[in-house]
């Protein structure tokens, strides 16, 4: 009796054997019929990520300016509240500024857009 259910999951293993390797075999030449070429590829993406970059840019200009502007409000509401960490939080959003237009910059030399 454990012969025959030995016998049965051999066969099982080779029909499933051999259906994988037919649907292999059916799908190989679709395969190489679809296949692009990888420099193409490649190009293409790095035309698009570089058309990508003055709008990101020109994005991080506005998030500058926007955190400059409430980064004023803020300092301004500080200072006239007489508080003495004024020069702390006035050089903190300076410098978040300053670190966006950077950013931005160096980015868009560095990768020569």
């Amino acid at each position: 009796m454990n012969t025959k259910r030995k016998n049965k999951g051999q066969a099982f293993s080779h029909r499933l054997s051999c259906l994988v390797a037919a649907v292999l075999f059916t799908t190989l030449p679709f395969a190489a019929a679809f296949a692009q070429d990888g420099n193409a590829g490649i190009t293409e993406a790095t035309n698009q990520v570089k058309g990508y970059f003055d709008t990101g840019t020109n994005l991080m200009y506005a998030i500058g300016a926007i955190v400059g502007l409430v980064g004023a409000v803020k300092v301004y509401k500080k200072w006239s509240d007489g508080e003495h960490d004024t020069g702390k939080v006035a050089s903190s959003w300076f410098g978040a500024c300053i670190f966006l237009v950077v950013v931005s910059t160096v980015l868009k030399s560095f990768f020569g857009v």
